[in-house]
């Protein structure tokens, strides 16, 4: 069995206006391209294609979500108000989430992108699949969109995936620089599928996040925060996954792993404040496959969320499918070593005592 790349040019042609890294225009704001543009996304395809390490994954560009399977998350009322809006002149999905006409051809190719990436592995027809998604997903929640998110691409996808008896447990782990409040809402109460954040605190959504949130009713227990202070570096985020997120993923035990994968977490990302190379998101994506090699059957699923430097986004997605997909074909990262010799990179006091006491606390109310 191979690795699956999916991806398609409709997601590509999705327009949030001349936003900037804001999220409407303003009088004072000179009109610039979406923070949220296809560019990193389109230079990660064009660098696959480059390196040749596209000719060594199965491409597959599947049909968009229907109606039904996004209804499993999303309720008809925003459903229509997002069908009435790219009818019209375009809208806002509630926040932070704009859109123009053609939107929802983009939004329902994206989802549809997840489906069938999740299906595939989760049937045993592909090892692991990296799925190219935009509009991203992992803001979206069932009555809105936000943060330049419109439909919930991973809970869409697990949702049916479950719904048709594909797979039951799963994980869903987001190490985009943002807290993963979709996912977090999707399965706030569902103890089968276990939701874990790994962000920036207090960045977006200013509302949720906390270490605190960790599920209700028979979903206690099976939701984790870990909002690191900005800043963090190589360090920081190695100690996180070595001391909680991989054991607490190993405890779960799931059928199936799903990365909801965003770079904005990368040193260069003009909307995060972490420090990460791409030889980090090389070095999680490693230790994720020899945890679903030994747990799962080895079924992993990336799911493309943020990222928004459109140099350097394109190096790290290289670097988790190279890894994703055991191949040799590397490209060459001029600023990798140059960031991990920065300052702060080593692991801070202040870091090691925070993760320290989440540690603590999750052993505690987890036994």
């Amino acid at each position: 069995m191979s690795t699956g790349f999916y991806w398609h040019e409709r997601c590509f042609w999705h327009d949030q206006g001349a936003i900037g890294v804001f999220s409407a225009p303003g009088e004072f704001l000179q009109p610039q391209a979406a923070s949220e543009s296809p560019e990193s996304k389109r230079r990660l395809k064009n660098i696959l294609e480059v390196s040749g390490l596209i000719d060594e994954l199965q491409v597959v560009k599947p049909s968009a979500a229907s109606l039904e399977d996004l209804l499993r998350f999303h309720t008809p009322r925003y459903l229509d108000k997002l069908q009435a809006g790219d009818k019209a002149r375009g809208g806002n999905g509630g926040d932070c989430a704009p859109y123009m006409p053609g939107s929802w051809a983009a939004a329902t190719q994206s989802a549809g992108l997840a489906i069938a990436a999740v299906e595939a592995v989760a049937l045993g027809e592909l090892s692991n699949a990296y799925a190219l998604c935009r509009p991203p997903g992992h803001h979206a929640e069932a009555d809105q969109g936000r943060g330049f998110c419109l439909l919930g691409n991973i809970p869409v996808a697990v949702m049916r995936a479950r719904a048709l008896g594909q797979v039951n447990r799963v994980a869903i782990l987001d190490w985009d620089v943002h807290h993963g409040n979709g996912q977090q809402a999707a399965f706030y109460a569902e103890p089968d599928v276990f939701t874990v954040s790994i962000h920036q605190s207090g960045n977006y959504p200013l509302d949720t996040g906390g270490f605190d949130e960790q599920g209700e009713g028979d979903g206690v227990g099976a939701n984790l925060n870990l909002p690191l202070p900005p800043g963090c570096g190589l360090g920081a985020y190695a100690y996180a996954m070595e001391k909680l997120v991989l054991p607490a993923l190993e405890s779960f035990n799931p059928e199936l792993i799903v990365v909801a994968c965003g770079f904005d977490a990368c040193a260069k990302d003009p909307l995060g404040k972490m420090l990460l190379n791409s030889q980090a998101f090389a070095n999680m994506t490693a230790q994720l496959t020899a945890l679903a090699e030994r747990f799962s059957e080895g079924r992993l699923v990336f799911v493309h969320e943020g990222g928004y430097s459109e140099g350097y986004a394109p190096l790290c997605g290289h670097a988790v499918i190279q890894t994703l997909a055991g191949s040799t074909i590397a490209v060459p990262d001029p600023q990798n070593d140059e960031i991990a010799a920065w300052g702060y990179q080593a692991l801070q006091p202040h870091q090691q005592t925070l993760i320290d006491s989440w540690c603590q606390q999750w052993e505690q109310t987890n036994r």
